[in-house]
């Protein structure tokens, strides 16, 4: 069957990152129509329309996955809904750009893989790791061409955000496994740019700890920290070398965040821009070299963000899904699973998880 004209959108959750990237983005698209919003209440959800001119507020998300003039939807939730809207969704024929992180764990994951392909006809796309996408093409094909002969190792130390413990700090979102799974800080966001570069890990060993253990809520409760906020990961990977990643919030005056590719014949470093934030900037030296250099960027080769140009044109079968495919997906679901389960046992997890 051929794609409508005319490309209707409901949006499940209307949370920061749709507000801000999402809805706009898909508004400035040729022959889209954002025409549902449903979020946590009918309250927020009217702001959102209010905000975005969405013509329509949904009561439940079930309300517009069920919805026959709706072609597509984008989930903007916290992971615990992933799983579930992703699924409903691709059962009744639409369309689906899902946040990240994919889902609470693996197992979710490959259910929405499964589900994926099991309606090929239909684009299912997540909202992919953005800090690197400027510098992706250069360093795969730098790596490609030889610069670092063959991969040694990878060291990530990553303090975006980093300070002193903030014990005062009052519980977000991301601390509750019953709302984020086994998603830990950032750690698969950069796991899943530097599988980019250097592919998969083979075994995953971990080791992690919550400094600030417990927060006050917002009615004086005192809640469990269920989420590491300081973490060291070793891997194998499966092309041969190693990866050594820490994350980390509660750092004070950590270095800024970096990350090296050591080769047998030349190095690549990626560190913050030098204010605390991105973009990032990258680095790069030889055997011959005595230090490293900036490694300038042609303007072709500069990536950005284009997840919903990308998402629409993949409906429309002009290109594929590239950021992020499902595939792709559940392999860093994967590794974050593998490391949650190496931190509790402190056992070292091989992958994949499941063949």
């Amino acid at each position: 069957m051929a794609e409508p004209s005319v490309l209707r959108v409901g949006i499940v959750g209307a949370g920061a990152n749709t507000r801000k990237f999402h809805i706009p983005g898909l508004q400035q698209q040729p022959g889209v129509e954002v025409v549902a919003v449903a979020n946590r209440s009918r309250e927020s959800g009217q702001r959102a329309a209010d905000e975005f001119g969405i013509p329509r507020v949904a009561d439940d998300w079930r309300e517009i996955v069920e919805d026959d003039d709706i072609d597509a939807v984008c989930i903007g939730t916290w992971p615990y809904l992933h799983a579930p809207v992703t699924i409903a969704a691709l059962e009744e024929g639409k369309h689906v750009l899902c946040e990240a992180r994919m889902a609470m764990n693996a197992s979710q994951a490959h259910t929405m893989l499964e589900t994926a392909r099991e309606n090929p006809h239909l684009t299912a796309q997540i909202v992919p790791a953005p800090h690197t996408l400027a510098l992706d093409r250069t360093i795969v094909e730098m790596i490609g061409d030889g610069y670092i002969g063959d991969l040694v190792a990878v060291d990530a130390h990553v303090t975006l955000g980093s300070d002193f413990p903030a014990w005062e700090a009052p519980p977000h979102w991301r601390h509750s496994r019953d709302l984020s799974g086994n998603n830990i800080m950032t750690l698969g966001i950069w796991y899943e740019a530097m599988m980019r570069w250097v592919g998969s890990a083979s075994t995953v060993t971990a080791l992690a700890q919550s400094v600030v253990r417990h927060r006050t809520d917002s009615e004086g409760r005192r809640v469990t920290m269920e989420i590491p906020d300081h973490i060291d990961v070793l891997c194998r990977l499966a092309q041969g070398g190693q990866m050594r990643c820490s994350v980390t919030t509660v750092e004070g005056h950590a270095p800024p965040t970096s990350i090296a590719l050591y080769g047998t014949e030349g190095t690549l470093k990626i560190t913050e821009g030098g204010n605390g934030e991105s973009p990032l900037v990258l680095w790069g030296g030889r055997r011959r070299n005595k230090r490293l250099r900036k490694v300038e960027i042609a303007p072709e080769k500069v990536g950005g963000w284009r997840v919903e140009e990308e998402f629409v044109n993949a409906v429309r079968g002009l290109e594929p899904v590239t950021h992020t495919d499902f595939a792709t997906a559940v392999k860093y679901m994967e590794w974050t699973d593998a490391v949650s389960l190496s931190a509790r046992t402190g056992e070292t997890v091989r992958l994949p998880l499941f063949d």
